[in-house]
């Protein structure tokens, strides 16, 4: 009598794709050149508003100021490096002072009707980090240019730097909140800091936004191609975690890639740095439209 032989047993189903089979919000990739006419061309609706003011906030090393040399990369069309960016490994904050960043137009000495306020990070703790009250003063246009940030107290009304009158133009538009799509999970003390921020604004009616930075680290499909930033599964769910854990709306979270070790620039990593940065000009120019 002949063994049997046990039956050969099927293969493993292959595991499931990280990527979707269809991208689950649109976006027109690599054709630029419409959403940079518009943002050329933009001029506040309030004609009192000489500019739309964004402030950025967020954890320390999530890409604030690397946010704002990738704008100007793309409306120079070549590498810049206007806002001092530091390595990510910094556990503590690289900007000090608050700062307004201006985009330049071709013609020197003309700046596009928009700003950037990159601030000192938040961190972990009492005594670290920017505080939360200063952040509600720039909101309302209380902080001068270049006061320096004190972790241990906030500006107040006898300060120099306090702005006790401030123009429309000094008040904030539209803020951003800056995360790394790359960190695991938040800190709490954070998170709070954030949501006493995101309160603060709400109370005021600023429209809030919020750019999930790092994307090609966050997901290897994405870092192949980067158009699979809306296919990718993990990086739905941490928009959709994030989104639950600030409440911000999924429609008001943009995932970004700066540029960051790139010589020269890419049209894919522009289209998503445009598609932020014009929901962030249209939201913060219908609030300044209202003042």
């Amino acid at each position: 009598m002949g063994q049997s032989h046990p039956a050969p047993q099927p293969d493993p189903p292959p595991p499931p794709s990280p990527l979707l089979e269809t991208p689950w919000r649109d976006i027109s990739w690599g054709n630029n050149s419409q959403a940079l006419h518009y943002l050329k061309r933009f001029q506040p609706q309030n004609d009192e508003v000489e500019h739309i003011r964004v402030l950025l906030y967020g954890p320390v090393g999530v890409g604030k100021s690397s946010f704002i040399n990738s704008v100007n990369n793309v409306f120079q069309e070549r590498m810049t490096h206007q806002a001092l960016a530091s390595a990510r490994t910094a556990d503590q904050s690289f900007t000090k002072k608050y700062e307004t960043y201006k985009i330049q137009k071709e013609e020197r000495g003309n700046f596009y009707p928009f700003v950037f306020n990159d601030i000192m990070g938040l961190e972990d703790g009492d005594g670290r980090g920017v505080r939360a009250d200063d952040l509600k003063l720039a909101l309302k246009g209380h902080v001068k240019e270049g006061y320096k940030f004190n972790p241990s107290s906030s500006l107040s009304a006898g300060d120099p730097c306090y702005n006790s009158s401030p123009s429309i133009s000094d008040k904030v538009h539209v803020l951003v909140c800056i995360y790394d799509a790359n960190v695991s999970q938040m800190k709490s003390s954070v998170l709070q800091k954030m949501k006493e921020i995101r309160e603060a604004a709400s109370d005021l009616g600023i429209p809030q936004l919020a750019i999930l930075t790092h994307i090609d680290e966050a997901c290897g499909e994405t870092e192949k191609n980067l158009r699979n930033v809306y296919k990718s599964k993990h990086l739905k769910k941490k928009m959709g975690d994030f989104s639950s854990s600030l409440g911000i709306p999924m429609n008001c979270i943009l995932p970004v890639k700066n540029y960051s070790r790139e010589i020269q620039l890419n049209q894919d990593v522009d289209t998503l740095i445009l598609s932020a940065l014009t929901l962030m000009i249209d939201f913060g120019d219908d609030y300044a439209a209202k003042l």
